[in-house]
């Protein structure tokens, strides 16, 4: 008698984990194609310099992916929302022409400078940790400037 109950649920189960697993499977495409953070393209203002705000927070950069015009110079104005943590704003490219670490106390703003002449997409990150803990970086707190 249990094996008549059993067969007639095999089949009304099976498809039915099918359709699950492709609805799931569809919500994490759709979240991984979305997850892409829009980028913030900076103006040129009527001094010649295009100008931005970028806001530190605890492991992140808001805007995380900055777009930037080459030959003409950036302003990018770094503002920490913390109270306690320290960060930093480090882009490392030597081949871009592009070095710069500057630190942003907790609580501060501060204004970084340069100009970007090699269009290409690099990566700007917090390299500061504590101890033995990872680093900012590690913990997510990077984004992209895009050179065009």
């Amino acid at each position: 008698m249990a094996r008549l109950i059993q067969r007639p649920y095999r089949r009304i189960l099976r498809p039915l984990v099918a359709i699950m697993m492709m609805v799931i499977g569809c919500l994490l495409f759709i979240g991984a194609a979305t997850g892409q953070p829009e980028p913030v393209v900076l103006e040129v203002g009527s001094d010649g310099v295009q100008r931005g705000q970028v806001a530190l927070d605890s492991y992140s950069y808001t805007p995380k992916y900055v777009v930037v015009q080459a030959g003409i110079p950036v302003e990018i104005s770094l503002n920490s929302l913390t109270t306690l943590t320290p960060h930093n704003f480090v882009i490392k490219e030597p081949a871009a022409g592009l070095s710069i670490t500057q630190d942003v106390g907790a609580g501060k703003t501060v204004t970084v400078r340069f100009t970007a002449f090699k269009p290409g997409t690099y990566w700007f990150y917090c390299d500061k940790k504590l101890l033995f803990f990872a680093s900012h970086r590690a913990k997510g707190m990077e984004g992209r400037l895009e050179v065009r």
